[in-house]
């Protein structure tokens, strides 16, 4: 379906305002979002649940209803204020829901996505809401009927979500963004890799982050023992990283992170300085944008992770853009006492042969634990 006539159909609605975190399925409709809605009709909050108490409040405040995008992994970040803020049980705020169908079920699909796709449509049904699935062979006229059930869905105040499947939207224009930084994250990557030492624990963030380490650690060491994979889970490698830290102090364990992950749990940050875990390196590679699905801005691009690190109390922060500027950043902390801040501002892009690890996420985390007691 072209995505100009599915918002047409949205608009159609009375719903004038999108909320939501960008999903590689939904790649063309956010590009359809960033270049014709404006951006108080379009918004990208931190996280999902933050995306519908958004909406929320757009209805509070006028009755508008709007409309909330998410990948299907993300229903679990919305989960609380679907069940206990909208609800027709607590406050009885309808909303439009547009969700990403990753792991659909018989579909080869990346290990982080299987068991949600498994139960995107059963907890749908769980959470009271109506839904209709939309896939490559949904026409206008399907469509429009799909549109009409909505429609008496959220008269009676109720939640409606379409369930949308890959390649079921279209779009010819692609959106497109230059943050004018020029240090390529693999590059970044590659420079903080090759000081690795024997002892050294590496945990990645989800996404293209992961799949670059793994890539780089190999061509650089023919293997990634010291590194911890994270798949899906977005926003929590950094606590994953404390919790490894914390048990293993006589190693230096960094976290290599991405501007949209820690965005997305900022609050961790916070009890990360309280914690004052001496060896832990929090690196954050700062594109200003949602990379691995779609490289959707994060609307959040004036945000120094810096100057909130130093507020939050890290013992030390450091800023690069270049690769000579990341190696004198990581000399330094290696020298002092963490918990160490590095942000590091990368430009846009990636590989288009970037691969994906060939082994298993159980093998990831088997061969990392091994790795940590020294076998």
């Amino acid at each position: 379906m072209e995505i100009k006539n599915f918002i047409n159909g949205i608009h159609a609605l009375n719903i004038k305002h999108f909320i939501g975190v960008p999903d590689s399925v939904l790649k063309p409709l956010c590009d359809y979002l960033n270049l014709h809605e404006t951006n108080k009709q379009h918004m990208v909050p931190v996280n999902e649940g933050a995306a519908v108490a958004l909406a929320a409040g757009y209805y509070l405040g006028s009755e508008q209803i709007s409309c909330v995008y998410m990948q299907n992994s993300g229903m679990g970040n919305a989960l609380n204020p679907i069940a206990s803020l909208i609800h027709q049980k607590v406050y009885d705020i309808p909303m439009l829901f547009l969700i990403g169908y990753r792991g659909e079920p018989n579909q080869k699909d990346e290990p982080q996505h299987i068991f949600q796709g498994e139960i995107t449509c059963p907890l749908l049904e769980l959470l009271g809401i109506e839904y209709a699935l939309i896939d490559k062979e949904t026409d206008q006229e399907a469509y429009q009927s799909l549109l009409n059930r909505a429609k008496d869905c959220l008269s009676a105040n109720k939640q409606f979500a379409f369930v949308i499947k890959k390649g079921a939207l279209k779009n010819e224009q692609k959106f497109d963004q230059d943050n004018g930084f020029t240090f390529k994250r693999e590059d970044a990557i590659q420079t903080i890799l090759a000081q690795k030492q024997s002892s050294d624990l590496y945990i990645t963030t989800t996404g293209k982050i992961s799949r670059e380490a793994y890539e780089q650690s190999n061509a650089l060491y023919g293997e990634h023992k010291q590194l911890f994979l994270t798949v899906g889970s977005m926003g929590h490698a950094s606590m994953i990283a404390q919790g490894v830290a914390a048990v293993n102090p006589n190693r230096r364990v960094f976290c290599i992170d991405g501007d949209g992950a820690a965005l997305m749990h900022m609050g961790s940050m916070d009890f990360i300085a309280n914690m004052r875990t001496d060896n832990l390196c929090h690196i954050i590679l700062n594109n200003n944008a949602h990379e691995s699905v779609g490289g959707m801005p994060t609307n959040c691009q004036n945000t120094s992770f810096a100057d909130t690190a130093k507020v939050f109390g890290y013992a030390h922060v450091y800023c690069a853009a270049s690769a000579d500027e990341l190696t004198a950043a990581l000399k330094q902390a290696r020298n002092n006492k963490g918990p160490i801040m590095i942000e590091v501002k990368v430009a846009l892009g990636a590989r288009e042969d970037l691969g994906r690890p060939k082994e298993s996420a159980v093998m990831n985390k088997q061969s990392f634990m091994a790795t940590v007691k020294g076998e």
